[in-house]
């Protein structure tokens, strides 16, 4: 029998119940995260879009913006998309007083660096690393990565070059939101890393 993957989204703020929604899609077992023991019980993380700044200020008065680092540090494959692209990345060029990141991907990024709500759109994205059509990904408030730093790598730039898709080894992050034009893609690879990595992690324990 296999055991579905087990993926906690982030419920401190934001738009979990379509990350949950297209997880389970997916078939996998999906779990609020809102505490510490929470996260130790998953093998997958979604920070979601909404505020990164209200978010990281949650994190630290729930007690979870070290589990989470200390979790991305162990290897736990973890999507952000929009605010969680900025709490992904390792530096964010005009962050809010004291905001603060959980890091992992060393890339810097600036907040709703399109503009208001107001000025959001939607556009198709070539990914190579995803084969098959373009992405049809719609960009609210959106973050921009403006460097990428060494061991991340470009998944998707706008026609300008712009960068707004990047992977670091288990982690990914995008600038748009997949989870509201239907685009499953992003959400399966992260499958595939967890998938992976508990296979490596029960080899690794039955070879004592």
């Amino acid at each position: 029998m296999v055991t579905a993957p087990r993926v906690g989204v982030l419920a401190l703020q934001g738009d979990v119940r379509e990350h949950a929604r297209v997880l389970a899609d997916l078939g996998a077992d999906v779990v609020a995260v809102r505490r510490p023991d929470e996260l130790a019980a998953v093998d997958g993380l979604v920070i979601p879009g909404g505020e990164s700044s209200v978010i990281d200020k949650l994190a630290r008065a729930f007690g979870m913006r070290h589990p989470i680092r200390e979790a991305i540090a162990d290897g736990m494959p973890v999507y952000g998309t929009c605010a969680g692209l900025i709490l992904l990345a390792d530096r964010i060029a005009d962050g809010a007083p004291g905001q603060q990141t959980f890091g992992g991907l060393a890339v810097t990024v600036r907040r709703n660096a399109f503009g208001s709500q107001v000025d959001s759109f939607e556009v198709d994205l070539d990914v190579e690393a995803l084969g098959g059509p373009p992405v049809h990904a719609a960009f609210i408030r959106a973050p921009l990565v403006e460097e990428v730093g060494p061991g991340a790598e470009a998944l998707a730039t706008l026609d300008d070059g712009r960068v707004v898709a990047v992977r670091q080894g288990a982690l990914l992050g995008t600038s748009f939101h997949p989870e509201v034009t239907g685009e499953r893609r992003f959400h399966a690879l992260l499958l595939d890393l967890v998938r992976e990595r508990v296979s490596r992690t029960r080899a690794r324990d039955a070879a004592g």
